[in-house]
């Protein structure tokens, strides 16, 4: 069940490099050093489970909580088949003090023992400030209990190598129309594809990353279609008409070769990052997991290394009025109650929940994060103050991943000209069994 156990252990006091960790402050407005609750001297033993095989960012936090506490081991287990062994684990001897969750869990009868067995955070006894978690990614239960972490966020949007727009004396598109536009320009500077991404069914492709945004906002506004899009009611396949009819304007205009993008694009990650690293491609569509594997990158590809550019992450421009932003959770850290040492566990994540750490996790990993400050990494610096009547996050909807699978189908489909919009949405339910 557990395999690459990566353990860190402080055996000696660490030098104070880190003067103190900002706390989320009322609004995330003030700030304030993390204040220890208990001796220096404690000594502790805390253990945690999760998804990730390499949770780098985890360990540089843990290092930095080891300031304040020398004297204890904290020990990250990557699970596999996570899914099927995280009951397993916090029904055994070893019970983890901390445990990865994702929104969708909840309400699954299979975890209904995670969220039973999970401290509400947002106890006040506890002195967890989660005031600097922006609304689109806090997670509160009908009865206002917060019983999971967010620690990193994600989107779907595009790459925009930023020195282009520069060279062309051009700004990076903020409508459907302004696209258009910018994109014939591009063509007449000499970019064949001012925009490419991986031409996939998968949520980083083509098709999601462009159109899904639209469609999944279409439901927000009207949740009545969402539990019919869920059983997979043809009839609901109506919802998807005008992200589709989008997405095919947008795939019949000048902006994006599809024949281009399939040949030179094997993958929908690291392909598409070495692609864009190229320094040819305007525009690239992705989605946020796609640009957490840049930085590491950056140095591999030989083009990058010579001629380096700066890039930064933009919602795609696919409505009339702007794009839509997706504000969706990658990962949540919640903690079992029947912690053997659950004040050190709660100390660790009352040290975790601040605009500063959680900043810093997220810009190692190159993810969002789920504060306030969208600054703290300036690639992602184009969503502070996205508007929110152009913004969902996943508390807006509850859409299955039969009905996902259907819709990114649907827009692979309606892309590579094997179904016309029309027969798309009356197909709905049947479309990724075609």
């Amino acid at each position: 069940m557990r395999k690459n156990i990566r353990k860190i252990i402080s055996t000696a006091l660490v030098t104070l490099l880190i003067l103190g960790t900002m706390g989320c402050g009322q609004g995330g407005t003030t700030s304030k050093e993390f204040s220890p609750k208990y001796s220096p001297d404690t000594e502790y033993k805390l253990y945690i489970v999760g998804t990730y095989s390499n949770f780098e960012s985890l360990e540089s936090a843990i290092e930095r909580f080891y300031v304040h506490y020398p004297n204890g081991e904290i020990e990250y287990t990557y699970l596999d088949d996570y899914i099927n062994t995280i009951g397993q684990a916090l029904a055994g001897e070893e019970q983890p003090d901390i445990f990865v969750v994702q929104p969708w869990m909840y309400g699954d009868e299979r975890f209904d023992s995670l969220f039973e067995g999970a401290e509400v955070l947002s106890d006040p006894s506890l002195e967890i400030n989660l005031d600097c978690i922006r609304q689109g990614v806090r997670w509160e239960l009908d009865n206002g209990d917060v019983i999971a972490l967010p620690i990193f966020a994600t989107s779907y949007g595009m790459l925009v190598n930023m020195d282009i727009f520069e060279k062309e004396n051009l700004k990076v598109p903020k409508t459907f129309d302004e696209l258009k536009k910018t994109c014939e320009k591009l063509k007449a500077a000499g970019y064949d594809s001012p925009v490419m991404g991986s031409n996939t069914s998968t949520t980083p492709g083509i098709g999601y990353s462009f159109a899904y945004p639209m469609f999944a906002k279409a439901v927000k506004d009207d949740r009545s279609v969402e539990e019919d899009l869920n059983n997979l009611v043809p009839s609901s396949g109506e919802a998807m008409r005008a992200s589709l009819t989008r997405l095919k304007e947008f795939v019949d205009s000048d902006c994006i070769d599809i024949d281009k993008c399939s040949a030179e694009i094997e993958d929908d990650y690291n392909a598409v990052i070495m692609r864009f690293f190229e320094g040819d491609v305007p525009m690239m569509l992705c989605s946020g997991d796609v640009v957490s594997g840049t930085k590491k990158r950056e140095s591999k590809s030989e083009a990058f290394s010579a001629n380096p550019f700066k890039y930064d992450f933009y919602v795609a421009p696919s409505g009339d009025k702007g794009g839509y932003y997706m504000d969706s959770v990658t990962i949540m850290f919640s903690v079992n109650k029947n912690s053997a040492n659950l004040d050190m566990t709660n100390e660790f994540m009352r040290f975790l929940t601040s605009e500063k750490e959680l900043g810093l996790m997220a810009q190692e990993k190159r993810l969002i994060t789920p504060t306030k400050d969208y600054s703290l990494d300036e690639v992602y610096g184009s969503l502070s103050g996205f508007p929110e009547d152009r913004s969902v996050s996943f508390r807006d909807i509850a859409l299955l991943d039969t009905a996902v699978k259907e819709f990114r189908a649907g827009a692979f489909k309606v892309i590579n000209g094997e179904m016309t919009v029309d027969e798309a949405v009356e197909n709905y339910g049947t479309i990724s069994g075609k």
